[in-house]
């Protein structure tokens, strides 16, 4: 597919690990937006982190088990904040972009020839071995001539990438941890969709490239930053039975805005976690992404 790049992880040993902890512990953090927000008063969703650590550090492996809230999550906006239910960004609905993801993002572009390219949104799903992703296209972006950059991490899922029509038979390839994709040109306006999510490969708990650990002499100016082993513990207990994919992208070209607009509600806030996150014969959907 013209434009489509895959990029087996990349990730030098360890360094997958902040990107997991940051999508736990640090971005679901205010003033960026996440699905508990939409049923729950902020002081109750303030930290998530802090409130289900302990208890998924206990987690056994009995489904009866009362859910985290961190289990519970299903997707953070960052940037401009993506509107579920008008399928739309708006310049009133903008919080800081995480810098670190930023230059990440930017530096996987550049590589993949696309100079300038600025991370102004990202959506992060987090999906369980019951979560599936609806076949879909991503459009809502005002410039769609730059790329969609996405990252996944923890447990592998299939991928499905379509055709310019619904219809058209799709090719399924797998997502391991530390896989990159890259969606450009022709390939950007292509549906896809992510129909299942299931253990890793090499069955084990987890993938043997997330048991790395960081090297002690990290780079001048690198952005990553050392775990500490109780913060990682938790993250891996979460990624035994989860995925967690980040998808970059630029909204805007340079000097371009947004349409005025009238009759904006809710900071394009979605009035239910539903029209994200729905169950369809007992299987937890998520909306396009």
């Amino acid at each position: 597919w013209s434009g489509f790049i895959f990029i087996p992880n990349p990730f030098l040993p360890g360094c997958q690990r902040h990107w997991v902890k940051q999508c736990l512990k640090l971005y679901p953090q205010k003033p960026n937006v996440c699905n508990l927000d939409l049923h729950m008063a902020p002081e109750k969703t303030i930290d998530l982190w802090g409130q289900s650590k302990e208890q998924l550090k206990r987690k056994g492996s009995s489904k009866w088990e009362p859910r985290s809230l961190l289990e519970k999550l299903r997707w953070v906006t960052l940037g401009y904040h993506y509107n579920w239910d008008t399928k739309k960004y708006s310049a009133n609905h903008h919080t800081p972009f995480p810098s670190d993801l930023a230059f990440l993002s930017e530096q996987v572009a550049a590589a993949c020839g696309f100079r300038g390219f600025q991370a102004q949104a990202g959506i992060l799903n987090y999906y369980h071995f019951d979560s599936s992703l609806g076949i879909h296209v991503d459009e809502s972006e005002l410039d769609l001539s730059r790329p969609l950059v996405s990252f996944s991490f923890g447990q592998s899922s299939v991928f499905l990438l379509g055709g310019l029509k619904r219809e058209e038979a799709p090719t399924a390839m797998f997502m391991h941890s530390g896989d990159i994709m890259v969606m450009s040109g022709f390939s950007r306006l292509l549906y896809h969709a992510v129909p299942r999510v299931f253990p890793n490969p090499e069955g084990t708990a987890l993938p043997s490239c997330l048991d790395q650990t960081l090297s002690s002499d990290l780079s001048v100016g690198s952005v990553i930053e050392h775990s500490s082993d109780e913060d990682w513990q938790v993250c891996a207990k979460y990624l035994q039975s989860s995925r967690i994919n980040m998808t970059i992208r630029q909204v805007l070209a340079e000097g371009q805005k947004f349409p005025e607009e009238s009759g904006t509600d809710k900071k394009g806030q979605a009035p239910s976690e539903d029209s994200h996150h729905q169950k369809n014969r007992g299987a937890k959907r998520h909306k396009p992404n």
